[in-house]
């Protein structure tokens, strides 16, 4: 019984794991196909790499896409950390709860209504649509998810190592800088990873909040599609997805090293 239940699990596993990655896997492949039909293999080639670095819409979108992604995913960070920090650690306030779905809502809200949303308030607002709009569309989006991975992290945190530092004359800022946030690191990058990726990835509330001469890459993507799909943009996607691969490592060395590093004794602040 147990060997055969093992078996189920490792072909449900396979499936899983065939069904996420094939087709990431395909489109690498064809990205290095030397055929300009991407459905009929030509041989190995990095032609279109070559024809990619030529194309200065589709960079000047990449490099759009990056900058956007890092400057919300960092500004949903500090924004979601503190949030995280007001919900666990203020207690049972007044209204806690009506903050508490206002920062979830855009969990399970419908990024049309999100995207249509944000558009009403930049027109009303006299705000012009460009680099800015969408930064702070997506801000708003990832910074929840920020809020439930550090939130998470804050349930199981020791507030003993917080007391102690204050026992010993450590104001409570300087207790927050020295002690928590370094102890709470991983759960930081983990949200600065996910909101990156989120951001990177963003088409729908994008499009709402997009203006002259801020169009990302999935935009660029979605409209050249449409006339049907380039070896280029295999090869452009599959640079994105070395640089997410390449971040997720990162992240995942970060916590390694952090758990490593927590294996000495605990460092506490010395006296202000």
């Amino acid at each position: 019984m147990r060997r055969g239940l093992s078996h189920f699990n490792i072909v449900s596993v396979a499936l899983g794991l065939a069904f996420l990655y094939l087709p990431i896997s395909m489109l690498v492949i064809y990205s290095f196909n030397a055929s300009r039909l991407v459905t009929i293999w030509g041989g190995w080639s990095t032609r279109w790499y070559e024809v990619l670095l030529h194309d200065s819409a589709m960079l000047e979108a990449a490099w759009n896409s990056l900058r956007i992604a890092t400057l919300s995913a960092t500004a949903a960070t500090v924004l979601g950390t503190l949030a995280a920090v007001a919900l666990i650690r203020a207690g049972r306030f007044r209204g806690r709860t009506a903050v508490a779905g206002m920062i979830y809502a855009p969990l399970v809200m419908p990024e049309v209504i999100t995207g249509l949303s944000l558009l009403l308030l930049f027109v009303a607002t006299g705000i012009d649509r460009g680099f800015w709009t969408i930064a702070i569309a997506h801000t708003t989006l990832t910074a929840c998810f920020v809020t439930v991975v550090v939130q998470s992290r804050l349930l199981s945190f020791d507030v003993s190592l917080e007391e102690a530092a204050m026992n010993l004359g450590c104001p409570p800022w300087k207790t927050f800088l020295t002690v928590t946030l370094p102890l709470i690191a991983p759960a930081l990058a983990a949200g600065w990873m996910l909101a990156f990726t989120l951001s990177l990835d963003d088409l729908v509330i994008a499009s709402f909040t997009t203006g002259p001469g801020a169009t990302t890459l999935p935009i660029r993507i979605y409209s050249e599609i449409r006339l049907g799909v380039k070896p280029e943009i295999n090869a452009i996607c599959t640079i994105l997805v070395a640089v997410v691969a390449l971040g997720i490592v990162a992240a995942s060395l970060l916590i390694k090293f952090h758990d490593v590093g927590r294996g000495g004794p605990a460092q506490l602040p010395a006296r202000a």
